[in-house]
């Protein structure tokens, strides 16, 4: 298969890369970092250097590329707002990295999706409750989470099935930065498997860690003032004033 994912160059999508690679697969991996990606050319994926806030060099770039039979569009960053003051820099430097370059991407690949092709975008699990410091983070996921949906109805004529990955806590170097607990933090490794499971089982909605999903989706179906309530008291428990 011809498989496309961006933010390969680190994390969870550079596992993915080489994982598929592994398969047998043919792999771009879509990246910023040219060391970083040339460290994975190694391993046979076809790295393609780019800045996905740029909508006509990603359009110039995947012209000569094959239709594609999976996109997995994972490239994103996180960064935590102050409770004592609202960062709109900080807001929209989010939302470009993680909904805007989405959009790009779709823009410049939208041709790029036979029928029966296999869209995914990473959302996060983090959209499900309203934790402290994370409104420009949750809310870009919850954008994503929204759009996946919303592209499916768009795209079920091309028979292009879309699918939301929401991850819960992995080890990678955005998480690295994190100061707070996190809970059933898993491996790259891990998070990759679930990934590749999830698509070749066709779920349009792949949540992992599986206990970690199940918490959140059980405190998401309580009402907002008990949701508030037990985020008010995760911040005070990790120190947030």
């Amino acid at each position: 298969m011809n498989i496309l994912i961006t933010g390969a160059s680190s994390g969870i999508g550079r596992q993915l890369a080489l994982d598929f690679c592994t398969q047998g697969h043919q792999v771009w991996g879509l990246g910023r970092d040219s060391s970083r990606l040339q460290a994975i050319a190694k391993q046979g994926v076809k790295p393609l250097q780019v800045e996905l806030g740029d909508l006509q060099a990603l359009r110039e770039l995947v012209l000569d590329l094959p239709a594609m039979d999976i996109v997995v569009l994972g490239a994103g960053s996180c960064e935590y707002l102050d409770p004592q003051r609202f960062d709109a820099s900080l807001f929209e430097r989010v939302w470009q990295n993680n909904v805007q370059s989405m959009a790009n991407c779709l823009d410049a690949l939208w041709s790029q999706l036979k029928p029966g092709a296999q869209l995914a975008l990473v959302g996060s699990l983090a959209h499900l409750l309203p934790f402290s410091q994370a409104g420009a983070y949750g809310s870009s996921k919850a954008a994503i989470h929204y759009l996946a949906h919303a592209l499916r109805t768009d795209l079920a004529a091309k028979q292009v099935s879309v699918h939301c990955i929401q991850p819960g806590f992995v080890k990678t170097p955005l998480t690295d930065k994190n100061h707070f607990s996190m809970p059933y933090l898993i491996s790259v490794e891990q998070a990759s498997q679930a990934i590749i499971k999830g698509l070749s089982n066709g779920r349009l909605v792949i949540n992992f860690p599986t206990a970690f999903s199940c918490l959140l989706r059980l405190l998401h179906a309580l009402p907002l003032t008990w949701q508030n309530k037990i985020c008010c008291r995760l911040a005070r428990k990790e120190g947030t004033p």
